[in-house]
């Protein structure tokens, strides 16, 4: 099974895995939030993500979901990637993370597939539900 980060500041990785234990019951395994404080300095958060790759990894992988591409923690998390082994998914949402914990027994590219399916078929105008459908 691949393990899952959520990677994101404060609370929110916390607030999701919480979302997740209500609607599924129980809190699923290998999954855990990295959370850090934006003021912390980069060698933390490095080593934080670190021991959280290390904690979840049981040999299938590890799957880093992230709130936004392109800060300092994606960026750091940019330099512990493999392809295959460790990959990283920004934008996570709700439907992402609910979906992939429902594939994680996949290949890694299939669950990449997976949680870029969900996170982007989660996002609906709810004025205009086939709205989101004709973007694709």
């Amino acid at each position: 099974m691949i393990g899952l980060l959520i990677l994101a500041e404060k609370n929110l990785g916390a607030g999701l895995i919480a979302t997740v234990v209500h609607t599924l019951g129980s809190r699923p395994p290998q999954l855990e939030p990295t959370e850090f404080d934006h003021s912390a300095p980069p060698e933390q958060i490095e080593a934080s993500l670190r021991q959280s790759i290390q904690k979840v990894d049981r040999g299938e992988g590890v799957l880093i979901l992230a709130d936004v591409y392109g800060a300092t923690h994606t960026n750091i998390a940019c330099r512990q990637l493999k392809r295959g082994t460790i990959e990283l998914i920004t934008g996570i949402n709700l439907p992402m993370l609910l979906r992939v914990l429902n594939y994680r027994h996949s290949a890694m590219d299939d669950l990449i597939d997976k949680a870029l399916s969900g996170g982007c078929g989660g996002i609906i105008c709810a004025a205009n539900p086939t709205k989101a459908q004709e973007t694709k």
